[in-house]
């Protein structure tokens, strides 16, 4: 490969990298937003109370602004209906359609209006890198024309998503909406790190490889499938917790983790199995791989974040759900999947190096 292609491909790298920090560092402001109660605090999208630089009080908003931004949202709901209707989805249609706490409008609050602009401007950080990462990719075309095609269809992902942010902004923070918008995140993350991965093959020397039982490959991909099933039950219980709050005035937290009832149980019970597929996957990835590999590093990277996961699910439990630790929950689950994927790939490679050469 010559000098020009290893610097294009280190280049690439880079940023590939910067680029998944910022999407982490955008989930756990995205967190910060939803545990602040600030979803809301730009009722309109792109722009906030019709501005790109929103105002600081109430005095710059028209008396009627509460109706005027109603009726922006319920117009910009009805096109949304419609397209749900023409792709058959017409239960959820109907669900948004009858939802009458979409027709909710908060009062304007300066510091939930800056948080949630903070977070739009995150956002607008991390579609400008993706850009970056496709004019970055081009050149590494005509050794691996999938990068590229992936690098466009992560930007196409990251404008889709934007548009699913306006529709929950729209729909007044609705729950499915929100954990759709999580999981597309999610998606966006591993389809990065692949795209970073794939790009490594082209790097003529990649280390030692290891001949690596497939059984640790199946348990590993197990265990992310029921991570994302967790997650899924995480945004259920958090949804439970914004209707319990809510209820309550955002006061007596003691008291909310007692109140979710079976969903809560479920989300805690289901932690003990994760937790147990993962020590079967550590103790074989243990067994099976070289010391300061990739595998084994990330492997105990894993099992770290995992027990902090745990340690912050288990605090916010029995402490009333303290609202700085909730987007630290979300960010170290949001870690794992990533790491996790990270780990299916390598372990993945080294299986079919061992193939190749038999």
């Amino acid at each position: 490969m010559q000098r020009s292609t290893n610097s294009h491909l280190n280049s690439f790298r880079r940023i590939s990298v910067i680029t998944v920090i910022a999407v982490y560092l955008l989930i756990l402001i995205g967190g910060i937003v939803r545990s602040t109660g600030s979803g809301m605090g730009c009722p309109d999208w792109p722009k906030c109370f019709g501005s790109f630089v929103p105002p600081t009080s109430v005095d710059q908003l028209p008396p009627d602004y509460q109706e005027i931004y109603l009726n922006k949202r319920i117009a910009k709901n009805e096109r949304f209906v419609a397209t749900l209707e023409k792709l058959g989805f017409t239960g959820k249609a109907n669900e948004i359609a009858n939802d009458k706490s979409i027709l909710v409008e908060e009062e304007f609050n300066p510091v939930k209006t800056w948080i949630e602009y903070l977070n739009r401007l995150a956002g607008v950080v991390i579609g400008l890198l993706i850009v970056l990462t496709v004019w970055k990719s081009f050149p590494l075309g005509k050794y691996d024309r999938l990068i590229p095609i992936l690098s466009v269809f992560n930007l196409v992902l990251v404008i889709f998503i934007g548009w699913i942010g306006s529709i929950v902004v729209s729909t007044n923070l609705l729950h499915w909406m929100i954990t759709f918008h999580m999981l597309l995140a999610l998606l966006l993350v591993s389809l990065l790190i692949y795209v970073y991965h794939r790009s490594g093959r082209l790097i003529q020397s990649k280390g030692v490889k290891m001949d690596i039982p497939r059984r640790i490959e199946l348990v590993l991909a197990v265990g992310t499938f029921l991570m994302l099933v967790q997650i899924v039950l995480g945004t259920q219980v958090r949804e439970q917790i914004d209707i319990i709050s809510s209820a309550l005035g955002n006061m007596l937290r003691d008291e909310w983790i007692g109140r979710i009832g079976l969903t809560f149980l479920i989300h805690r019970s289901f932690s003990l199995v994760l937790v147990g597929i993962h020590v079967l996957y550590f103790f074989w990835a243990f067994k099976y791989t070289l010391r300061r590999s990739h595998v084994n590093l990330w492997s105990q990277i894993l099992m770290i974040l995992i027990l902090f996961e745990i340690a912050t699910g288990v605090a916010m439990a029995y402490f009333g759900i303290p609202a700085f630790l909730q987007p630290i929950h979300l960010l170290f689950g949001t870690l794992i999947i990533g790491v996790q994927v990270l780990l299916l790939l390598e372990i993945r490679e080294n299986i079919q190096f061992r193939l190749n050469t038999n």
